[in-house]
């Protein structure tokens, strides 16, 4: 029995001993003041603005095509009796050139018969007016006593027979080259037939489709028409023949007066003078009708632009500069130009200042930020790759 009373007052005497021990301890445990928690601005990357000379070129696609492209025909019936030799497929002529020569005799006398009566009809005319002289009257003779109508008409028949004549030979009535011959000798042709289709040379154009923003950056209005004033923008055109590149040199010379219901777009019409001649490539070869080209249109220069990132835009002109004391500042900018990988601005930004290029992760104009130059994290980047190459080595060995 006092075994067993021994045994419960010790195990009391346990219990009580350690919660009087675990009291002891917590009183000696040092109090822990409650703290704010820290919050630390977020890291965003930058680049210093650099103010710097540009010109935004414009880059288009078009076909070349002659400015004038005609249908020769016939304007009076008969057979061909010869033709020029250049007038064949691809065949050049100079303006004025002898093209092809219809059968003119019956032209010839109706002509010369057209000329006699003329000749009749003016002498009897001035036998009139001296009959009428010779008579005395005060009054003034009529036309038709003068035999004036049948003199005007007579004059008339016989410009038409001339005209008629003259229409026998068909002259090149520009500078160009043939593009198709289709009557030749011994053909019989009537008024309205078509003899060969011809093309002037004296200059191409290339026409170039052009977004509004495209526009902006030329500098170019709708309906523009180049002057000596006004010249349009210089134009670089290349295209690839046997497989060498070649390049030509033009300007636009205008722009189209309406928008294209279809594309949205406007067409600036680019000139080449003189393709086949002064105007053709380095090493000679000629800007071809039909020819497929790129072309680089030069835009507008911009002494003080200022490139950007496009990760740097946020919206469509907004960017974020970080000011003293690392606030965020909202600015609204100027974009003349918006490409894939960078932004080009002329107002908004100062050269100097430091621009946001990466994302923000909340924070907002006027908020705190820890900026960090993407140049000084691949260096550290760079550094820490080389440490561990050496340790790296280190274990190799």
């Amino acid at each position: 029995m006092f075994r067993k009373f021994l045994t419960l007052f010790g195990t009391i005497g346990i219990l009580v001993g350690g919660v009087a021990l675990i009291m002891l301890m917590g009183s000696l445990r040092p109090k822990i003041e409650p703290k704010e928690p820290e919050i630390i601005p977020p890291t965003v990357f930058f680049t210093v603005a650099e103010s710097r000379a540009v010109t935004l070129d414009v880059m288009a696609q078009g076909e070349v095509r002659p400015r004038t492209d005609i249908a020769l025909t016939a304007q009076v019936s008969g057979q061909v009796v010869s033709t020029s030799k250049a007038f064949v497929n691809g065949g050049a002529f100079e303006e004025g050139d002898v093209l092809i020569q219809i059968q003119d005799a019956p032209y010839r006398a109706a002509a010369a018969a057209a000329r006699a009566r003329l000749a009749q009809e003016e002498a009897e005319a001035a036998l009139a007016r001296r009959d009428y002289e010779e008579l005395g009257l005060e009054e003034d003779p009529t036309d038709l006593a003068l035999r004036l109508p049948q003199l005007e008409q007579a004059r008339a028949e016989y410009e038409a027979a001339r005209l008629d004549l003259e229409r026998t030979t068909i002259r090149a009535p520009f500078k160009g080259r043939v593009r198709e011959r289709i009557a030749g000798v011994g053909q019989y042709v009537a008024p309205g037939a078509q003899l060969g289709q011809i093309f002037s040379t004296d200059i191409a154009e290339i026409r170039l489709a052009l977004t509004d923003a495209d526009l902006a950056k030329l500098g170019l209005p709708i309906a523009f028409v180049e002057d000596e004033d006004t010249p349009g923008p210089d134009v670089v055109l290349s295209a690839v023949i046997a497989g060498k590149e070649h390049t030509w040199r033009g300007r636009v010379a205008r722009t189209d007066g309406a928008v294209d219901p279809t594309t949205r777009q406007i067409f600036a019409i680019a000139v080449v003078d003189d393709p086949y001649g002064a105007g053709a490539a380095a090493d000679g070869t000629p800007l071809a009708m039909g020819l497929f080209v790129d072309a680089r249109i030069s835009g507008s220069p911009y002494d003080d632009a200022i490139v950007l990132p496009r990760s740097a835009l946020y919206g469509r002109d907004v960017v974020y500069v970080i000011a003293e004391g690392d606030m965020l500042q909202e600015r609204t900018v100027t974009v003349i130009s918006a490409e894939r990988d960078a932004i080009t601005i002329t107002r908004g930004v100062e050269p100097g200042e430091r621009v946001v290029i990466s994302p923000l992760r909340g924070a907002g104009d006027g908020d705190k930020v820890t900026p960090t130059s993407p140049t000084a994290l691949t260096a550290t980047v760079s550094v820490a790759d080389s440490g561990a190459d050496a340790a790296g080595s280190g274990e190799n060995r």
